[in-house]
């Protein structure tokens, strides 16, 4: 099964946020040669080195609010993998110009492929908590164009179109 070209830049920069959250001393060079090193095509290790440095940015922030959308969850609580997918979808979904739909299916993958039976719809629900409201707005208006995607977000043969 192929994949898009940008899902495997976000496999990474999750790869890297799982590093730098469970061994902090890891250093923003090093950090920057390892995705340099797993996506040598220049264009998808800015693209990865973007998330990755603009989570780490605004990751106080971020985890700010995933608490306050987990309810009953501190971030300690969450399985790390959870925890980054959500830093990496939050930011996303709340720093970038990404459709929100991309960046919700993007984060359900890779919980489901690096998280556990759970990760999915815990992920989701959160995620589904941090949208802001006039993106829900602009997703709800059925006369509008809801995203337009690049070719690198279209869906791969034999992958869906994100939800």
């Amino acid at each position: 099964m192929s994949m898009s070209r940008r899902h495997k830049a976000r496999e990474v920069v999750l790869q890297m946020l799982y590093l730098k959250d469970l061994n902090p001393d890891v250093g923003f060079e090093q950090i920057r040669q390892m995705i340099q090193a797993e996506l040598p095509d220049e264009t998808l290790s800015r693209f990865a080195w973007g998330l990755f440095s603009g989570a780490m940015e605004f990751r106080p922030a971020l985890d700010k609010k995933i608490e306050e959308a987990a309810v009953n969850w501190s971030l300690s609580r969450m399985a790390p993998t959870d925890r980054n997918v959500l830093r990496l979808g939050a930011y996303e979904l709340l720093q970038t110009d990404t459709p929100h739909r991309v960046v919700i299916d993007e984060a359900l993958e890779l919980a489901k492929s690096f998280g556990g039976a759970n990760s999915g719809s815990f992920v989701n629900g959160i995620l589904d908590r941090l949208l802001p409201p006039e993106k829900r707005a602009r997703a709800a208006k059925p006369t509008e164009e809801v995203h337009a995607t690049t070719e690198s977000e279209q869906p791969a043969d034999g992958e869906e179109a994100p939800a």
